[in-house]
């Protein structure tokens, strides 16, 4: 296994622990107007370098994919991590199923099947994330930030390459 692959499993699996357990996350896309971000249900299935989201095809969100598939997806939680992607509209049916549950029912009022109900999958090309622990730590950090200081020797905040 080459250094590369092993710094992206490395990468891959940081960003999974960081997010395990975090089931909503606001979800950037880019409109005509500027960015548009709203909270979204994160799929429970292993991060791997993907995520998935469902919802329907009548939300702005399909449309502003389609117009320009660079998106953001946020979580915030025990930790924060920003993931940086470009996103692309699935509608494979087994697919659907597999992630489906009753709650979509519910909220999207429709099945899995129903033909508008699309998948968005969005391959992370890069996540930068915050260690939520000292106090003390993130507010000589979030200082020096503020004060154009030299955070570089700081492992509060740190970004890794997806791809």
């Amino acid at each position: 296994m080459s250094t590369l692959n092993n710094s992206h499993q490395e990468a891959v699996e940081t960003v999974r622990k960081l997010i395990k357990g975090i089931d909503t996350a606001m979800f950037t896309t880019i409109s005509p107007e500027g960015l548009v971000s709203r909270p979204m249900k994160t799929q429970e299935v292993e991060f791997d370098g993907d995520l998935w989201f469902l919802t329907k095809k009548d939300t702005s969100k399909f449309d502003e994919i389609l117009h320009d598939p660079r998106v953001n997806v946020v979580y915030a939680d025990k930790s924060y991590v920003s993931i940086r992607g470009v996103a692309r509209i699935v509608e494979d049916a087994a697919k659907k199923k597999e992630y489906w549950n009753a709650g979509y029912e519910a909220f999207l009022k429709t099945s899995y099947d129903d033909p508008e109900v699309i998948l968005i999958q969005v391959h992370a090309e890069a996540a930068e994330y915050w260690k939520s622990g000292n106090l003390a730590e993130k507010a000589t950090y979030m200082f020096k930030r503020i004060t154009n200081q030299d955070t570089e020797q700081s492992n509060l905040n740190q970004t890794v390459e997806l791809e």
